[in-house]
């Protein structure tokens, strides 16, 4: 794993929620910690309620995660674009987020419950 990147359990019970649906509960959640930024979230996909998820043909590039795919929220106030990523085949050294999605959570909640 590149030295700047830590993924650990997180700890406790997350929820996440978009215009005041919830979208999943895990306590099985990882925290990445990658350098200086905020520590993200990631849901294993199992406990979350997919169906409110469309993927977008929206992609991008880490170079420690490899390719990252988006989806946008399917919420009934309207759609949130591109509010959610994932890695489905990272780089070896963060395999661990496999079957996860993080949040930008300028779009959505994320929080510990």
């Amino acid at each position: 794993m590149a030295d700047h990147i830590r993924i650990r359990p997180a700890s406790g019970t997350w929820v996440v929620r978009a215009a005041g649906a919830v979208l999943g509960e895990s306590t099985h959640a990882l925290e990445l910690t990658e350098g200086d930024y905020a520590p993200v979230i990631y849901f294993p996909r199992r406990d979350l309620a997919m169906a409110f998820f469309d993927a977008s043909d929206t992609t991008s590039h880490c170079p420690h995660k490899g390719d990252a795919s988006y989806f946008t929220i399917v919420a009934k106030s309207g759609p949130m674009t591109d509010a959610a990523w994932t890695y489905e085949n990272p780089k070896d050294a963060v395999a661990q987020i496999k079957d996860h999605i993080a949040f930008y959570t300028s779009k959505v909640t994320v929080e510990e419950v």
